[in-house]
């Protein structure tokens, strides 16, 4: 299972010089990512428990489009191991004008990260094996 969530960065996520957007905002992309991960995996949002490794690749800027993904790659009876990315797909271009923007020919991994999440086992509410559940 793989969930993506695409969202621009503001001037309010800027936090240094140059527009630069802090490295903590990657994570909390993640954290979506991960809540949203376990909601269709165990019907709950479960708890975020640790990072094993984070690599920040490339600079994000306000006015950044981002794409933030993340999937489950090993589940056990409570704690589910996942792995995220977070692309950069569209800049601003101020060069060319205030409200100039562009989409990347190709697209600037910006960030990854692995980690693992609990979903406490009497908060798990597993769907059939015959499929979602869309009621």
């Amino acid at each position: 299972m793989k969930v993506t969530i695409r969202l621009r960065m503001s001037q309010a996520d800027a936090h240094y010089g140059g527009g630069l957007v802090d490295g903590a905002r990657m994570l909390a992309l993640f954290g979506d990512v991960a809540t949203e991960l376990l909601i269709r995996a165990d019907g709950d949002e479960g708890l975020f428990r640790a990072y094993d490794a984070v690599e920040f690749l490339a600079p994000v800027h306000a006015g950044d489009y981002l794409e933030a993904s993340g999937e489950i790659v090993t589940t056990g009876a409570s704690s589910r191991a996942m792995r995220f990315e977070a692309w950069k797909v569209i800049s601003p271009r101020p060069d060319l004008g205030d409200s100039a923007a562009e989409v990347l020919a190709e697209p600037v991994l910006v960030c990854r990260a692995s980690g693992t999440c609990v979903t406490p086992k009497e908060k798990q509410r597993l769907r059939p094996k015959g499929g979602a559940d869309h009621g």
